[in-house]
This record gives C-alpha cells, structure tokens and sequence, in this order.
C-alpha cells in the first residue's frame, strides 16, 4: 500500500513539474501579445496638413527647433541614428532611426505622427520617442523642422532594428509604463493666452524642459534618476542661468549634473538671447503654481 501511494505521488509531481514550463509559455504568450495589443491600440489625431514652404529662412527655423528640442542629441550630429542599448537597457534595444533618410521616405503626416503623437509609420505606438516634449508645438514649427529635415543630407549608417524586451513589455502588461502615444496623448495644453507676455516662456518650457522635468516642470522620477523640481530657478540669478543652459553648470560652478550637462551643451546652448529671457521669465513663476503631487509623470514609469 505504502509503495502504491509513494508511486501516486511521485507520478503526480511528475504531472505537475511537466505543467510548470507549459504555464511559463503561456504567460509569457498573454505578456506577448498583450504588449503588442496595447502598441497596435492607437488612434491618431486630426489629418495634418504641413505648411508648404522651403525657403532658407523657413528651413533655418526648422533646424534651430531640431537642435534646441534634442533631434541631434539622440538621433546624432549628422541624424544619421544611433543605438541606445545600454543607456536604456530596460527596453533592451532603443534605435533612434537616421532621421534625414526617415524624412525623405516618408510624408509629413508620417513624420507630424512620429513627432507629435508618438506613432510610427507603421502605426504602431513608439517606446522611446519623447513625442509628450513636441505634443504642443505649434503646426508651424512643426512644419519647419520636417522642411528642415527633407532638406538635410542623408549619411548612411548601419543601424539594427529595435528591440523591446521582456523588461518593457512586462511593464507595459502590468500597466506599469505607458507607450509614448499615451504619454503625448496625456500632455496638457498650454495655459496661457498667446498674448500673454509668458506665453512665449511657457510655450518654450513644454516643448523642452517637460521631456526630463514632468509635464509642469515641477519634477518627476524616472527609471535611472530622479529629476528636480525648477522651481528651484527661484535661486538662480540671470547670469546662475545663462551659465546653466550654456554650460550645464549649476550655482557655484557646479558640472557634475549629468544629463543636464550634456543636454545643455548640446541644445540649450543654442537657443537665442530673447528665448533664454522668456523661459526664465516663465520658470519663475512655477513657485507660485500648484502642485499636482499624484501626477502620474512623478511615478516610477
């Protein structure tokens, strides 16, 4: 009787340990195609229609916004494209494509939705595209940049197809991080009146500053960092932030910012006397503001 049921036991543990890897499939397969279901579930915004100019004046505002928005930083100096697998392992493989040769393939509508909206060509949601730090650029600047782009010589570079890993489409499961079509979609529109004499800081602000510091620059917490509230420009003297976004220097000298360092080196450097003078005039005013502490870009995306 003993050896009877000794023998049950072992042939229903055998039962069970056969059933372990077919429930790791099947698991992994509703993480798969539940991922996928929430990449393919977008809806693109109204039709875009690009003002149709290409006029050397047009094209060098075009090329001003690419640079001060962080085109170059992320897509390379030539956007010829780069690869980000190791910076941002949790997607296992970023790919910021060669966006003169994306420009030239595609019209600009495609290039508007992979911009503004987060979609790619493909109509699919992007993963690594800050598209919520262009959502509210104006249909003018927008067309600039594209002009700008179909424009800009094409340096053929060998790039591999992006990944997403297991990491990302666990989140994404879990609903524990948004695609970034959800993230432009969530972007709240500008405040302030056009003819407001901060319209033109506040516009500036949350077409840059949003993509690190959250959608009210009041800060947020990322995968890697935790980035700070600017409120905190209160302190800062006009020369403390002209050497900032020059330098990437902090008060006293300060060069040890990391991301921020390089960001401003390569983007805010760029941008013009007046522009700096209306982004500060703006970021002094956030102490005064409210604070959404619940926000979900304050939360581990």
């Amino acid at each position: 009787m003993q050896t009877t049921t000794i023998t049950t036991i072992n042939k229903t543990l055998a039962a069970l340990l056969m059933l372990v890897p077919i429930a790791g499939l099947a698991f992994a397969g509703m993480v798969y195609f539940e991922s996928e279901r929430r990449l393919a579930s977008v809806v693109p915004g109204p039709d875009f229609v690009a003002i149709d100019r290409d006029d050397a004046g047009f094209v060098e505002r075009g090329r001003h916004i690419a640079r001060t928005r962080g085109c170059f930083g992320c897509h390379g100096q030539n956007l010829e494209g780069q690869v980000f697998d190791e910076e941002w392992d949790w997607v296992e493989r970023a790919v910021a494509p060669n966006l003169a040769a994306y420009a030239k393939r595609h019209d600009a509508a495609t290039i508007e939705a992979a911009v503004r909206q987060g979609i790619g060509h493909d109509g699919r949601a992007l993963w690594s595209m800050p598209s919520y730090n262009y959502a509210l650029l104006t249909d003018e600047d927008v067309s600039a940049v594209i002009a700008f782009l179909k424009s800009a010589p094409v340096v053929d570079k060998a790039l591999p197809k992006p990944r997403l890993g297991w990491q990302a489409r666990f989140r994404l499961f879990r609903g524990q991080a948004q695609h970034m079509a959800d993230w432009a979609d969530a972007m709240p529109p500008l405040i302030l009146d056009a003819r407001h004499p901060l319209a033109r800081g506040e516009y500036l602000a949350k077409t840059t500053c949003n993509e690190c510091h959250g959608f009210d620059l009041r800060g947020q917490v990322d995968i890697d960092l935790t980035m700070p509230d600017l409120a905190v420009l209160e302190a800062y003297t006009d020369e403390d932030f002209l050497r900032l976004m020059a330098k990437g220097e902090a008060m006293g000298g300060r060069d040890d910012l990391r991301l921020m360092t390089m960001v401003a080196r390569d983007r805010f450097a760029y941008f013009t006397e007046q522009e700096l003078d209306d982004l500060l005039a703006y970021l002094r005013t956030l102490p005064g503001q409210p604070v959404d502490y619940d926000a979900a870009w304050r939360k581990l995306r």
